[in-house]
């Protein structure tokens, strides 16, 4: 398993070398990072189809089924996986084992997922961690603008 910064050093070092990407993903490293220290774990277990697109979850409020966000399960181990009643896994699934650091920087393109929910604690669906698209996004921005190399970045980046 590794580290965070081992974490962001390799998305660095597999980003395209455009000119941009490594550059960019160096500027919002920081926001990477704090978000992911504020997780329990490095890794985590995402559903895929067999088309290894990510399994979306839309979720209706109890009250207002108007209201309903759709999301992403990441999980601590496989067996927590098998023991969530939401998710049963099926054939046509695969859990794959990511870097929270790569989820967190997918989440930002992620247009139609609102959330990603990070189950912490293993063999309970306990209150996840969330993280919204929204907020993620917020936060870069705000670094980027902070950042003094952001000045070959395109500002509506992410």
């Amino acid at each position: 398993m590794m580290d965070i910064d081992i974490q962001i050093q390799s998305l660095i070092d597999n980003a395209p070398q455009d000119g941009i990407t490594p550059q960019l993903i160096a500027a919002i490293a920081p926001v990477l990072k704090a978000i992911a220290q504020q997780l329990r774990h490095h890794q985590y277990y995402i559903l895929q189809n067999l088309q290894q697109s990510w399994v979306v979850t839309t979720l209706s409020n109890r009250t207002n089924s108007a209201l309903q966000k759709r999301v992403i399960y990441a999980f601590p181990s496989l067996k927590d996986i098998s023991a969530s009643s939401s998710s049963g896994l099926d054939a046509q699934l695969t859990a794959v084992p990511m870097p929270v650091i790569d989820i967190l920087f997918q989440l930002v393109a992620l247009e139609s997922v609102d959330s990603i929910l990070f189950l912490e604690t293993h063999g309970t669906d306990a209150e996840p961690v969330e993280i919204r698209r929204t907020e993620l996004q917020n936060k870069i921005q705000s670094q980027l603008k902070k950042s003094p190399s952001s000045g070959y970045i395109p500002p509506d980046i992410a």
